[in-house]
């Protein structure tokens, strides 16, 4: 087996029986990215020599001891580049690291490579990125997913041993699915925010990506904890996320949402989807049908709130303090518009033009506050669910990786991407990707996700369950050909 092709936790075995060095891993690592990225792009940059020095002097015995992660290029890494893959912010440099790059480098990994996405994560296939867009290791001619494209596509292709993303309406969650990994969003305020550039600041949330749902455990550990620098962050335990793996399934009982399974899902999605929920009542859980009667409102509660956030979030990239500046302007108000104007893509503008409508006055109480409510109703439905369950069981998404460009003019199509991932960021509980079956379209398997969804701050619960499906199943073995 291929050093690059090894878990975390198979990797830190092998780093601390000495059978290799940190450095070693490194190279490794940097070789397969030589011979692979050039056809999947999913790195915006990388600085070996910076990784090498922390290798060399990586303690094996800490939790990460010497695992290089890959970060998605809106967490700041202290004299990195942070872009948010955006043009308005090429050339700058992080002077500091966001708090889960502390906790990690605390727990001994090593920040590695700085990994593509959609725009300011605004968009569902990393085709919106002002540097080129990623593509799916498991086809070429398709899509990763997104906004955090590249983040699942380096970890699917053994480009890295694991990364980290963000999820703000299933960016981790929905390329997870398409490139067929593991995606992890924790429970709004069970990661820091702190040094995630923001694009929705009550839904962002950081989180895992990688190979096996142990090692998302792994990784939930060293990230998870309240911090004082974020104020959202919360106060809750933070218990060892791999303490509950292995257990058996005996009296869990899992919701199967009616509202998920709809007409227009992909047959073969739909079906492996179903056979995963049977494996579950195989191995000793009880299945149960629900309803989550406002999952149809999530898409348009979510494109009222999210813009508006944004709207508000990105005015302060106006070419004044950081980032770029507009050459030639005639004054300040000039200044700002032509520095937006080159500076940002078309999706990020069409997202801070439809914020700015919707909080603006006249259309506040008609948007931006009834979206607030069913949002409202839309949290009250998973709190009613979980009286019931322990977990619920769904799709990560309606479909399989669509083609590169199918969906560039027909931005309404492209939200539709994200429908059974934005409700629980609305709601914001816990939400896991695993891989559950392969579907064949036009001559290629591609990998199907089965979304888990959790009560807040029980992430060990969820990862358990997400556990107990994968050891008995040989999804998560599958690899893309490249």
């Amino acid at each position: 087996m291929e050093l690059t092709s090894l878990s975390v936790a198979a990797l830190q075995e092998k780093l601390r029986n000495r059978e290799v060095s940190a450095p070693e891993v490194l190279r490794s690592l940097e070789a397969r990215i030589a011979q692979v990225d050039p056809a999947i792009h999913g790195y915006l940059s990388r600085d070996f020599d910076a990784a090498l020095k922390l290798a060399e002097s990586a303690d094996v015995s800490l939790p990460l001891g010497g695992v290089p992660i890959a970060i998605k290029d809106v967490i700041n890494v202290s004299g990195e580049p942070c872009t948010a893959a955006s043009r308005i912010l090429q050339g700058y440099r992080s002077n500091y690291d966001a708090t889960v790059i502390q906790k990690l480098k605390a727990a001994g990994a090593i920040p590695f490579g700085r990994c593509n996405l959609d725009e300011f994560a605004m968009g569902s296939s990393t085709e919106n990125s002002a540097f080129g867009h990623t593509r799916n290791p498991w086809d070429t001619s398709r899509i990763p997913g997104g906004s955090s494209g590249g983040s699942a596509a380096v970890v699917a292709a053994d480009e890295a041993f694991a990364s980290l993303g963000s999820d703000t309406g299933g960016s981790i969650r929905q390329p997870a699915s398409h490139c067929g990994c593991v995606g992890l969003k924790p429970t709004y305020g069970r990661v820091s925010r702190f040094g995630l550039i923001a694009f929705a600041s009550s839904l962002d949330q950081i989180g895992p990506f990688t190979k096996t749902v142990r090692d998302s455990a792994l990784l939930l550990n060293a990230i998870s904890g309240r911090d004082p620098m974020d104020s959202t962050s919360l106060a809750e335990p933070v218990p060892d996320y791999t303490a509950q793996l292995g257990r058996d399934l005996k009296g869990v009982k899992l919701g199967m949402p009616r509202e998920y399974f709809i007409e227009g899902i992909d047959p073969q999605v739909d079906a492996a989807v179903r056979a995963a929920i049977r494996h579950y009542e195989s191995l000793g859980a009880e299945i149960v049908e629900i309803s989550l009667p406002n999952t149809e409102h999530a898409v348009g509660v979510y494109y009222i709130i999210a813009t508006a956030e944004a709207s508000a979030n990105l005015a302060r990239f106006d070419g004044v303090r950081y980032g770029h500046r507009a050459e030639g302007a005639a004054n300040l108000l000039d200044q700002y518009g032509r520095t937006r104007e080159e500076g940002f893509g078309p999706e990020v503008k069409r997202r801070i033009i439809l914020g700015t409508y919707v909080l603006s006055s006249g259309y506040y109480d008609a948007y931006y506050l009834r979206a607030q409510k069913v949002r409202t109703l839309i949290r009250r439905d998973f709190t009613s669910a979980f009286e019931k369950v322990d977990a619920i069981v769904a799709p990560t998404s309606p479909e399989t990786a669509f083609k590169v460009g199918d969906r560039s003019d027909d931005p309404l199509k492209m939200y539709l991407a994200d429908i059974f991932t934005i409700a629980a960021n609305l709601a914001g509980i816990c939400g896991l990707t695993l891989p559950c079956g392969l579907a064949s379209v036009d001559g290629q398997m591609l990998p199907i996700g089965l979304q888990l969804l959790g009560k807040p701050f029980e992430e060990a619960n969820l990862l358990r369950i997400a556990d107990a499906y994968e050891q008995s199943t040989d999804w998560h073995r599958q690899r893309p050909p490249v």
